[in-house]
């Protein structure tokens, strides 16, 4: 018996009373061919994009403050405490804090964890440690989202090539988000970089759409996943975030607090990440 084809479902509409302009007809073209485009929500306003940007400032410098003070021998918990005072003090709030029962402000994966580490005061860092951040901030109700990367003192040339092979698969896949492309275009680029360097792409863990919520549409896989994805429009915002690992792309989570990721065979993982704007141009950078 045949397969009965997945409906694709029907995003983009006129509202009634209001005329088609050219880009509603452009969208509904795509949309007509079968293809996922987005729903109106994700393609924002001026006010909102300026909103986005204005927290992304502040997400950029909690993170370019870090590069200044992460050192061997301060704990996770002390980094935390940086990031929660910073963002306070710039009159945001830390959105990973108590977010589904995260209990802290940022997330600290030092090297075979990829995400979502708990910052605590058992967890001290070591010389040539690498600890990716991750943090991401609410100012006056609008979100961004950005990680970095940081070697602590000296470490191996493997775990700086694998920090530095993670920064270029971010770069490759920003360069493959173009207006009128899809989703599945960014995952290709990414994916190819990484395998050719020797190293894989976590596949359980993706970038997303963020802005009005922590959390949105469209899903953006890191990995080629066969599929061409949602359709990428300009007003679109979005993040970037490839984990890349030494070893296997396969991880597990740890069951003591049910967040923190590890690679399954516990080598070495890299993460970059920002908040993309897609314009007509391409993406704009509103962390960095």
């Amino acid at each position: 018996m045949g397969k009965k084809k997945k409906r694709v479902p029907r995003n983009w509409f006129i509202p009634r009373g209001q005329e088609a302009t050219d880009f509603d007809r452009k969208i509904l073209s795509f949309q007509e061919q079968g293809c996922l485009v987005p729903p109106r929500r994700l393609v924002l306003n001026d006010e909102q994009i300026a909103g986005i940007r204005r927290s992304g400032v502040v997400n950029t410098g909690i993170l370019d403050m870090l590069e200044e003070k992460i050192r061997a021998g301060m704990t996770t918990e002390d980094i935390d405490r940086l990031v929660y005072d910073y963002t306070i003090q710039h009159g945001a709030i830390p959105a990973p804090l108590h977010y589904e029962g995260f209990p802290k402000s940022c997330c600290t994966s030092i090297n075979e964890v990829v995400c979502h580490g708990i910052p605590n005061d058992c967890e001290e860092l070591l010389e040539g440690d690498i600890i990716n951040v991750d943090v991401s901030t609410i100012l006056n109700g609008y979100f961004s989202d950005a990680s970095r990367m940081y070697i602590v003192g000296h470490t191996t040339p493997e775990k700086e090539r694998l920090v530095r092979v993670a920064k270029e698969c971010l770069e490759i896949g920003a360069k493959a988000a173009q207006p009128w492309g899809f989703v599945g275009d960014i995952g290709k680029a990414i994916g190819r970089h990484a395998h050719d360097n020797g190293y894989s792409v976590v596949r359980d863990l993706c970038g997303h759409g963020v802005g009005l919520h922590f959390h949105d549409d469209p899903d953006v896989d890191h990995y080629d996943t066969g599929e061409q994805g949602m359709l990428l429009v300009p007003g679109m915002v979005f993040t970037i975030e490839p984990m890349i690992n030494m070893g296997t792309w396969e991880v597990f989570v740890d069951e003591e607090d049910d967040w923190t990721v590890v690679t399954e065979d516990e080598l070495p993982s890299a993460q970059w990440e920002h908040t993309f704007l897609m314009t007509e141009d391409g993406v704009e950078a509103l962390t960095w």
